[in-house]
């Protein structure tokens, strides 16, 4: 249902806008096809990051904005089905959605900068970035935090940052950072 008053229109909700985790969901850059998966050692990606800390930063910094506008998103649309309708400005409304579509895409555009370099973007709350090893004959990755200076520990593909392991000698004599053919 709609009605024209002043600057306002009185809304009905017919269906909720997109959730944050679906927006969330969407900004996960697939691999292109036929890429091969590129393995670092420690040093390797450590020569990286200066490359891909203020990208992450950046990143961050968009994934709270995206965040924000989704929560507000929410709220207003809460307040339509709460209320039956209600007042709203609907340009208001078109400014909130073309301003978190334009984060999403600058998010995306990112996200594809830095996972084009070879790492794996795991977590935008964290910080946290992934880069593919091969350690014992097997896949691992090396994991770093946006807050720590040299990447420091490395985990299982499935454990995930709660089953980082701290990088000692026998790990960094053992990992190997060439390509798989």
């Amino acid at each position: 249902m709609r009605s024209r008053t002043g600057g306002q229109t009185q809304l009905r909700a017919k269906r909720p806008s997109r959730s944050i985790a679906r927006l969330v969901a969407d900004l996960r850059v697939p691999a292109s096809e036929g890429d091969m998966p590129r393995y670092f050692t420690v040093h390797q990606a450590e020569r990286l990051l200066p490359v891909i800390k203020p990208l992450m930063e950046q990143a961050m910094v968009l994934f709270r904005a995206l965040m924000q506008a989704g929560h507000e998103l929410a709220g207003i649309n809460w307040r339509i089905n709460a209320l039956g309708g209600a007042f709203v400005n609907r340009q208001h409304i078109t400014r909130l959605r073309n301003r978190e579509r334009a984060t999403a895409d600058r998010l995306r555009e990112l996200i594809e900068e830095i996972q084009s370099q070879g790492c794996q973007v795991k977590d935008l709350n964290l910080g946290l970035v992934d880069f593919p090893t091969r350690y014992r004959g097997r896949e691992v990755l090396l994991c770093w935090k946006i807050d720590e200076p040299f990447i420091a520990y490395w985990h299982e593909v499935e454990a995930g940052f709660a089953g980082r392991q701290p990088i000692d000698e026998e790990f960094l004599q053992s990992h190997r950072g060439e390509t798989e053919h």
